[in-house]
C-alpha cells in the first residue's frame, strides 16, 4: 500500500501496454518518465503457474504538459486547469487492474486487464475563445498481451492491446526483435540491433504518431567500470515518410559523476502527422550530474 511505479512491456521504441502510471510529458516526450501512482497491490507467486498481480488504484493523476513557454509543447498548448472526465467522480474514480505473468520454455508471457480512467487523454479544442486544448479522460477497458522469446542472441518481442471506450474501440500492437553481438572484438562490449513495427487500426484518427511505423536502432553497452551506454534509433512513418530520430548516451566519470547526452530530431514531418507541431524542435541536451 502506498505510491509506486509499475512497468509493463518488452519493446524498446514504445511502451504500448504500460498503463498503471501516468506519463510525465514535461520531463520528456518519449513516454518513459512516469508519475507515482497511489495503489494497493497484492501479488501471488507460484512456480507452477506463474504470478498473479492485482491493483486497486484509488486516485487518478492527470498527465503533465509543458506550458506556453515550455518545450517540447503542443500547439496550441494543453490547458491542464480544466480537464474533462468521463467518470462522474472524476479523479476519485477507483481503477482496477490484474496481470498474470509466467514463462513457458523460452517464452516470457504476460496477460493483463485494466478497467478505469485512461492515462492517455483525448485532446479537444477548448469550448471558448481560448487558443488551447482540453484533455478528456475516458473510461476504458483494456486487455493486453506482452510476450518475449529468448532464442540465443535473439529477442523476439510483442506488445498488443484491445481498448474499449465510448468514442472508438481499437486494436494496436508493436512487435520486432533485438539481436545482440556479445563481446565485440574480444572486448567486454556488446552491440544490439533493434527492429520494431508499430500498428494502430485507427490510422490517422489516432492521436499516437506511431500507427504504421518502423523503428530501427542500435544499442551499445560497454559493460565496463564507467557503465558506458548508447542508444541510437529512428522511427520511419510508412504513410508519409516522416522521420523521428533519437540518441541517448551516458557514462560515469569516476565514482560520483555521470555525463549524459540526449538528442531528438525531426525530418520531413507531414502536416497530417501528430509530430507536425514539433517539426522545428530538434534539440541536443548535455547533462552532468553529481551523486553524493
Amino acid at each position: 500500500a502506498g505510491v509506486d511505479v509499475v512497468f509493463w512491456g518488452v519493446t524498446e521504441s514504445q511502451h504500448l501496454i504500460d498503463i498503471i502510471n501516468q506519463t510525465d510529458a514535461v520531463e520528456d516526450i518519449d513516454g518513459g518518465d512516469k508519475l507515482g501512482q497511489p495503489m494497493l497491490n497484492v501479488d501471488y507467486m507460484t512456480d507452477r503457474w506463474g504470478t498473479l498481480q492485482a491493483y486497486l488504484l484509488p486516485w487518478f493523476r492527470e498527465r503533465t504538459y509543458p506550458g506556453p513557454h515550455g518545450r517540447l509543447r503542443t500547439d496550441p498548448v494543453v490547458d491542464t486547469d480544466d480537464p474533462i472526465y468521463d467518470a462522474s467522480d472524476e479523479e476519485k474514480h477507483v481503477d482496477l487492474a490484474i496481470r498474470w505473468s509466467h514463462y513457458i520454455g523460452d517464452w516470457d508471457l504476460g496477460l493483463a486487464h485494466f478497467s478505469g480512467t485512461s492515462r492517455t487523454p483525448v485532446l479537444l479544442p477548448a469550448n471558448n475563445e481560448r487558443d488551447a486544448l482540453v484533455p478528456l479522460y475516458l473510461q476504458i477497458d483494456q486487455t493486453s498481451l506482452d510476450a518475449q522469446a529468448t532464442k540465443g542472441a535473439w529477442l523476439w518481442k510483442l506488445e498488443a492491446l484491445y481498448n474499449s471506450n465510448k468514442i472508438e474501440d481499437y486494436f494496436a500492437a508493436v512487435s520486432g526483435f533485438e539481436f545482440t553481438w556479445y563481446g565485440v572484438g574480444d572486448s567486454t562490449a556488446d552491440i544490439g540491433w533493434l527492429l520494431e513495427y508499430h500498428y494502430d487500426e485507427r490510422d490517422e484518427r489516432s492521436q499516437s504518431a506511431f500507427q504504421n511505423d518502423v523503428y530501427a536502432g542500435i544499442r551499445y553497452s560497454g559493460n565496463n567500470l564507467d557503465s558506458t551506454q548508447l542508444l541510437l534509433g529512428a522511427m520511419y512513418d510508412l504513410d508519409n515518410d516522416s522521420v523521428f530520430g533519437n540518441l541517448e548516451a551516458s557514462q560515469r566519470l569516476g565514482e560520483s559523476w555521470l555525463l549524459s547526452l540526449e538528442a531528438r530530431f525531426f525530418s520531413n514531418i507531414d502536416r497530417q502527422d501528430p509530430l507536425w507541431q514539433l517539426r522545428q524542435d530538434d534539440y541536443l541536451q548535455l547533462q552532468l550530474q553529481r551523486y553524493f
